[in-house]
């Protein structure tokens, strides 16, 4: 997806002759539509490439393409004798291995045409007149230092799923150009995992009035080669869960891995994700996962759940990031949870150091009955994901206040070592784990419901009082 009032594409056949000085673009004048849709031509021989719902799509060489791009435009501002900066910045970044500096480095590297009219050092990319200079930051921790950089002409997001909402909301404001006659740009990239992320929001569901999208996918890709084409067919027919997400730009349901993924499919096969409501006539409990307030705390998720007879109605959703305790009980009572029993795992009753309180004890104070859930110990988190397997056949969803949750469930997964070996390693924390953490609990405190029939035979093993040796 681009943001922003220009699109330029970078295309990798050589300039013949080579551009020199008087290096210059035009504006492109029409485009005539033929029989098919138009293709942007983003293609990098060897990975070839292709848009998808608005953004280019996995297995295309993204990365490469837009690097190429933004120094191509680096090249145009410099041309017009305009100084500033190239802004290239992730979500995580910790060094410089974790940015877009070498894909970049290495497009200018691939263009004999380019090459000479750049600086490339081993921690700067700049024009060779040093008009336009590359910068790349982590939003994650650096997100601040980013508000003090001036005359941003293009920031280029990529990977841009993980980027916060509050982050966004820092950045955005810092892409101011120069001076008022600039019109800056914001490029963004990623690859579509949920539909309750930041940046989904934020671009897809409420673009800016001049947002330009590109929709395009495998079909349109007039390059796509024979391999990738066998690969397509190999997941359709063997990985039909990830299917949609990899070739037709559908979110993800599940990761390689995932814990909840099959149980999900058979509770929607069976009917079970459906409308459901409240039973006035059975109590209410909200299993917690607690997160925090400050910049780098935890999500705080919630799952509103009733046992219903043998089974276990998940009513609703909610989770919250960066948020004080009064936000979390404020949703509780609007949504008529006010009664409900608050069930918090064991740091539910650690006291904060410096007002010498706990949630517990918050919570009560707020008019909830409150129970704490012991430490498990090591392998806590495992032992909630397989108790939830063991009774995830009496689960009940409601379709529409759980769907983001349903979402954090079917991503959730082992992680796997990177080596060799293939080592499971446990679940792994990610933006899924708080939800899912929540829902484990639920089967922790699960008591399973007794029959009559298993009544009569307790009762009949109890002692007789009325019997004397």
């Amino acid at each position: 997806m681009l943001f922003g009032r220009q699109f330029y594409a970078a295309h990798d056949a050589p300039c013949d002759p080579p551009l020199g000085e008087a290096f210059s673009l035009t504006t492109l004048a029409f485009v005539r539509k033929h029989s098919r849709q138009t293709y942007w031509d983003l293609h990098v021989f060897g990975t070839n490439n292709y848009m998808s719902n608005g953004i280019v799509s996995h297995n295309s060489g993204k990365t490469r393409s837009f690097a190429k791009m933004a120094a191509v435009y680096a090249l145009r501002l410099a041309s017009a004798n305009k100084k500033g900066v190239i802004l290239c910045a992730r979500e995580y970044m910790n060094s410089l291995a974790d940015s877009s500096f070498m894909e970049i480095a290495t497009a200018i590297r691939e263009e004999p045409w380019m090459l000479p009219h750049f600086d490339l050092g081993e921690t700067y990319i700049r024009t060779r007149n040093r008009n336009i200079e590359f910068l790349f930051r982590g939003l994650n921790k650096n997100i601040n230092s980013i508000k003090s950089v001036g005359r941003i002409h293009l920031c280029w997001v990529d990977e841009a799923e993980a980027v916060t909402e509050k982050a966004w909301i820092k950045l955005l404001p810092t892409i101011r150009g120069s001076d008022n006659t600039d019109d800056p740009e914001v490029w963004i990239t990623w690859n579509p995992e949920r539909k309750n992320s930041a940046t989904h929001i934020r671009f897809r569901q409420k673009p800016a009035a001049d947002a330009k999208f590109v929709e395009l996918n495998w079909r349109d890709n007039p390059w796509f080669p024979r391999k990738l084409e066998k690969d397509r067919q190999d997941d359709l027919t063997q990985r039909p869960e990830q299917y949609n997400h990899i070739w037709e730009g559908d979110f993800a349901t599940s990761a390689a891995g995932a814990y909840f993924a099959s149980h999900l499919l058979a509770a929607k096969a069976d009917g079970r994700i459906s409308a459901l409501s409240v039973d006035p006539l059975m109590g209410l409990r909200a299993f917690w996962d607690i997160g925090g307030t400050g910049a780098r705390a935890d999500a705080t998720s919630i799952w509103i759940v009733q046992w219903i007879g043998k089974s276990i109605y998940v009513l609703d959703h909610y989770t919250a990031e960066h948020q004080p305790l009064a936000t979390h009980i404020g949703w509780l009572k609007k949504k008529g949870y006010g009664d409900a029993l608050c069930v918090l795992p064991h740091d539910g009753a650690t006291y904060e150091k410096t007002h010498a309180v706990s949630y517990e004890s918050m919570l009560e104070e707020a008019g909830f009955e409150v129970q704490i859930i012991k430490n498990q110990g090591r392998g806590a988190a495992k032992m909630r994901v397989e108790a939830a397997r063991r009774h995830f056949s009496k689960v009940w969803f409601d379709e529409k206040r759980t769907e983001n949750g349903r979402i954090s469930l079917g991503w959730y997964h082992e992680k796997i070592s990177s080596d060799s070996r293939y080592a499971m390693m446990g679940p792994d924390h990610d933006w899924s784990s708080h939800d899912a953490d929540a829902f484990g609990l639920i089967f922790v405190a699960y008591e399973q419901p007794k029959t009559p029939l298993q009544m009569q035979a307790f009762q009949d093993l109890q002692p007789d009082d009325s019997w004397v040796m």
